[in-house]
C-alpha cells in the first residue's frame, strides 16, 4: 500500500517542502530510505523501528520502500523520524490516509516512541505557512517556538503513540493557539566588545556578519 506524508526540511533558514512517500509490498523484508537522504536520515530506520515496535504497534515484515521527495535535494537532520514512522503506519493500513489531509509533520523519534526537542522549528513553521499549510504537528517542546506564527493550527505530540490515536480518532490532540513564549525572561548583557582586550579581527569578523546577518 503506497502513502504520503508531508514534511519540511532546511536549507539554511529557509524551508522546503518534502513528501515522504511508502510503499510496503510483499517480497524479502527490507526498509529502504531513497531521495538523496544524509547518514542521520538513513540512521532513522533503526530509530523509526524500534519506535513503531516499542509504540505497541507491529512492525510489517514485507518489503519497505520511502522516497523523500524531491529526489535531488539533499536531506539533512533527524526531523523526518515522526513523518516516516506514520507514513509507515499509513502504509500499514493502520492509520487512514485522507486523516494527514493539510498537516505538515516533524519531529524526531526516541526509541521508546517519544518525540523529542528538534532544533530548527520556528524556520519550518514559517516554511509551512508560506507553503500554504494551515496545520502544523510539532514536539510538543516546540511547541510555544512554532506559536508565534500566525495562522497555524499548532498540534504538539509526546510519542508517536499519541500521533497515530489523533490521526485514527481515538484520542484527537486539541488544537492549542498560544501567545508564543520563547523565553521566560529576557537577560540583561552587561558585556560587550569592549570588555575584550586585543582580537581585533575577530571582532571585526563579529560585527560584518551581525551586521548583515550572516552565519559565522
Amino acid at each position: 500500500m503506497f502513502s504520503r506524508v508531508s514534511t519540511c526540511g532546511l536549507i539554511g533558514l529557509d524551508g522546503f517542502h518534502i513528501l515522504v512517500e511508502s510503499d510496503i509490498s510483499n517480497g524479502i523484508p527490507a526498509f529502504d530510505i531513497v531521495g538523496l537522504a544524509d547518514t542521520s536520515v538513513k540512521e532513522a530506520r533503526e530509530r523509526v523501528k524500534a519506535a513503531i515496535k516499542n509504540s505497541g504497534f507491529e512492525f510489517p515484515i514485507k518489503r519497505i520502500t520511502i522516497n523523500l521527495a524531491p529526489a535531488d535535494t539533499r536531506k539533512e537532520g533527524s526531523g523526518f523520524d515522526l513523518p516516516l514512522a506514520l507514513s509507515i503506519l499509513v502504509s500499514a493500513g493502520i492509520i487512514p490516509q485522507e486523516a494527514l489531509g493539510g498537516y505538515l509533520i516533524t519531529g524526531e523519534l526516541a526509541l521508546d516512541g517519544s518525540i523529542r526537542h528538534a532544533s530548527g522549528m520556528l524556520c519550518k513553521a514559517i516554511a509551512a505557512m508560506e507553503l500554504g499549510f494551515k496545520k502544523l504537528m510539532v514536539p510538543e517542546e516546540n511547541a510555544n517556538e512554532v506559536s508565534v506564527v500566525k495562522g497555524l493550527e499548532i498540534y504538539p505530540v509526546k510519542t508517536l503513540r499519541e500521533a497515530a490515536e489523533h490521526f485514527t480518532g481515538v484520542n484527537p490532540i486539541s488544537y492549542e493557539q498560544q501567545e508564543g513564549v520563547i523565553l521566560p525572561h529576557h537577560r540583561i548583557y552587561t558585556e560587550d566588545f569592549s570588555d575584550v582586550k586585543g582580537q581585533k579581527n575577530a571582532k571585526r569578523a563579529l560585527e560584518v556578519a551581525a551586521s548583515g546577518g550572516h552565519n559565522l
